[in-house]
C-alpha cells in the first residue's frame, strides 16, 4: 500500500475573503465558490488547494477550534523575476492584504517577501536573483 501527496487543505474563517486573496494570486476557483463550504483549485503539477470553512470542519469534528497562533505553515508562490516579487507584493498590500515581510534579497539568492492570507497563513513570494557575471 502506498500513499501519495495529493492536496493542501486550509481551514478558512471567511470563504469569500480567502477566495479573493488566492484569486488575486492567480488561482482559479469555480464561480459562486464564495457560497460553498468546501472549494478546490487545481495547482500546477496536479496538486489541489482545498479551502474548508470552520463550520465544515466542525460538522465532522465538533471539538475542533482554530489555533490560537499562526505561523506554522506557509504556501509559496514562484514569481518570474525579482521585479515581479516586488510588483505582486505591492499589488497585494495595495489591495489591503497584510504584508509580513517586505521584499528583500535573501542570502539564499532569492528575492523574497511574505504576505498573510485573511486567516494569517504565511504566503511567500520568491524569485531567483540574477547570478553575477563572472
Amino acid at each position: 500500500m502506498t500513499a501519495r501527496f495529493d492536496a493542501i487543505g486550509l481551514v478558512v474563517s471567511d470563504m469569500a475573503a480567502s477566495l479573493a486573496f488566492y484569486r488575486r494570486l492567480g488561482l482559479a476557483f469555480p464561480e459562486g465558490a464564495e457560497r460553498e463550504p468546501h472549494v478546490e483549485a487545481r495547482l500546477p503539477g496536479g496538486l489541489r488547494l482545498m479551502l474548508d470553512t470552520e463550520e465544515t470542519i466542525r460538522s465532522f469534528h465538533p471539538s475542533w477550534r482554530p489555533p490560537a497562533t499562526g505561523g506554522r505553515a506557509a504556501l509559496a508562490f514562484a514569481c518570474d523575476s525579482p521585479a515581479d516579487v516586488d510588483a505582486v507584493y505591492a499589488d497585494m498590500t495595495g489591495a489591503g492584504y497584510h504584508g509580513e515581510l517586505k521584499p528583500w534579497d535573501a542570502f539564499w539568492a532569492h528575492r523574497y517577501a511574505v504576505l498573510h492570507d485573511p486567516d494569517g497563513n504565511g504566503v511567500d513570494l520568491f524569485a531567483a536573483l540574477p547570478t553575477p557575471a563572472e
